[in-house]
């Protein structure tokens, strides 16, 4: 079931045009990547989103009606940029922007101590922001923007400034709080956390979407019919049964094992075909389809369009 929608969003700058007839569909309950290239305008779709600006031309709708400026109390975000007062110390304003959206002070207190105790961060209540690295400032954000349980949460760049350790923190929430009915919306330049994490996504370039829909999806349509085999046995005959089928990309041997990377030619040929190929060969050890990742997913289709446009 849809929460968001977004219809030919347009928004122009001075000599600049920031989005050019975007449309973003996201479902309730999921997990929705927004990505693209630094100046793509993905920022610019997400201060529209939060009514921080209004586009040129389009249509917003959320949760079944158009989008209007009261939705936002609906609305979590964690911008890119750290929001923090720097003189003020984390538990005051932590407190103070609670109550900003809406909570009462005695249930912010409540949450805040949950969360604090929670990220084992309660030793931080009566520091200053200015005393806490970026990792540590954007951890209390991520409190706040969570505290008043959003229906929407929008992050800009969460994993920005954490540690291994953290990152996978902040990852573990992001899922709890999906599990919890929550939809959630990323921005991130990490595309290993956007095959963890997104069901959906909607990659903008040069301010037009140039590719969306499920991860899964996405993947499958992008599969090079390569395979990565490991087997044992008479690896000299490999190239000669292989030869006009298949092509090898690659080939190394370890302790009698060879691993090989093999592409179908024949887009007719089915994986069993190729099995049934390498049977006589020896023992197949191991057998998979090697999918790309969103990562080269990513580079290939912006690195795709951006040739086009320079061909024009």
């Amino acid at each position: 079931m849809e929460i968001f929608r977004a219809e030919k969003i347009t928004k122009k700058f001075i000599n600049h045009i920031a989005l050019d007839n975007v449309d973003v569909s996201v479902n309730k309950g999921s997990i929705f990547g927004l990505l693209g290239p630094n100046g793509a305008g993905k920022t610019t779709f997400i201060r529209i989103i939060n009514q921080i600006i209004a586009p040129d031309s389009g249509n917003l709708f959320y949760d079944g009606a158009s989008l209007r400026l009261h939705n936002t109390k609906d609305f979590g975000y964690l911008p890119e940029e750290r929001g923090l007062y720097k003189k003020m110390k984390v538990g005051e304003q932590s407190l103070y922007l609670a109550q900003l959206k809406g909570l009462s002070k005695a249930e912010a207190i409540k949450k805040l101590k949950y969360w604090f105790e929670k990220f084992e961060i309660t030793s931080w209540w009566d520091k200053k922001a200015e005393e806490l690295s970026k990792g540590m400032q954007q951890k209390v954000q991520f409190i706040i923007t969570v505290l008043h349980e959003p229906k929407l949460l929008i992050f800009d760049e969460p994993f920005s400034g954490f540690d291994p350790i953290n990152t996978n923190l902040i990852k573990q929430e992001i899922l709890n709080l999906k599990q919890n009915g929550t939809t959630i919306i990323i921005s991130t330049h990490n595309m290993s956390s956007v095959e963890e994490l997104c069901d959906d996504i909607l990659l903008i370039n040069q301010a037009k979407n140039i590719l969306s829909g499920s991860i899964s999806d996405i993947r499958k349509a992008y599969k090079t019919n390569t395979y990565e085999i490991s087997f044992s046995g008479q690896v000299n005959m490999l190239e000669a049964t292989l030869r006009y089928q298949y092509e090898i990309l690659n080939h190394t041997t370890e302790h009698d094992k060879h691993h090989v990377t093999i592409k179908i030619l024949d887009d007719s040929l089915t994986t069993n075909q190729l099995i049934s190929s390498l049977i006589p060969l020896g023992n197949i050890i191991s057998f998979n389809e090697k999918i790309p990742g969103m990562s080269d997913i990513f580079i290939q289709v912006v690195e795709k369009t951006n040739n086009l446009d320079s061909n024009k």
